[in-house]
């Protein structure tokens, strides 16, 4: 190749490298505002059902990290709620927020030392599954406490990671953990663990 066609050869693959740099950002973009609207969504659902059932409830959208709404009853009492929503039949987590995660880097596995001792053990959650627009399916609430998100969790990760011996395939390092509907369906409209939680004296 001569020189000026490897000039002309360098350039066409910087702008094509550009480009899909710019596409992977729009992607990214997306993604996340998707992610954030989806999150939106579940609040306010929640927000409703609640409001049905004759509580007040109020979003923070985000802007509180270990809670999304506060909830509170004819007589003032009060509890924080975390709602986590999605479009899919899973939800997205960490495995080091749940099981106390060594990563051996000589031999690029990890190592479970135990459950974490979480913080707010009895912070509720509502997951919400969000149905597909015009069908006729109906978005489904599953309500529990963070210390049952973190049995599911832990257990979920510890059956992925000892069938792969603690090693992750692709990255060593990747605590990437999910819990999916099938774990939550004795959870499912158990509406009844907040009015528990709101009538205690």
């Amino acid at each position: 190749m001569n020189p000026a066609n490897n000039a002309l050869h360098r350039t066409r693959q910087s702008r094509a490298d550009e480009l899909l740099v710019r596409v992977r950002y729009i992607h990214n973009m997306n993604k996340g505002l998707n992610n954030k609207l989806a999150g939106q969504i579940g609040e306010y659902l929640v927000c409703a059902e609640l409001g049905k059932r004759g509580y007040i409830a109020t979003s923070f959208t985000g802007n509180v990290p270990e809670f999304d709404l506060i909830v509170a009853n004819d007589n003032l009492v009060t509890i924080p709620i975390q709602v986590k929503t999605s479009r899919g039949h899973s939800w997205p987590t960490r495995g080091d927020l749940w099981i106390d995660i060594e990563i051996d880097e000589t031999n690029k596995t990890q190592i479970d030392h135990g459950n974490q001792t979480i913080s707010n053990p009895d912070l509720i959650y509502i997951c919400v599954s969000l149905s597909e627009p015009d069908s006729k399916e109906k978005d489904r609430f599953f309500i529990l406490q963070k210390k049952e998100i973190q049995v599911i969790c832990a257990a979920n990760y510890r059956a992925w990671m000892l069938k792969h011996n603690w090693k992750r395939p692709k990255n060593y390092k990747s605590l990437d953990n999910r819990y999916y509907i099938k774990n939550l369906l004795d959870f499912e409209n158990n509406w009844k663990l907040i009015e528990d939680a709101l009538d205690k004296p």
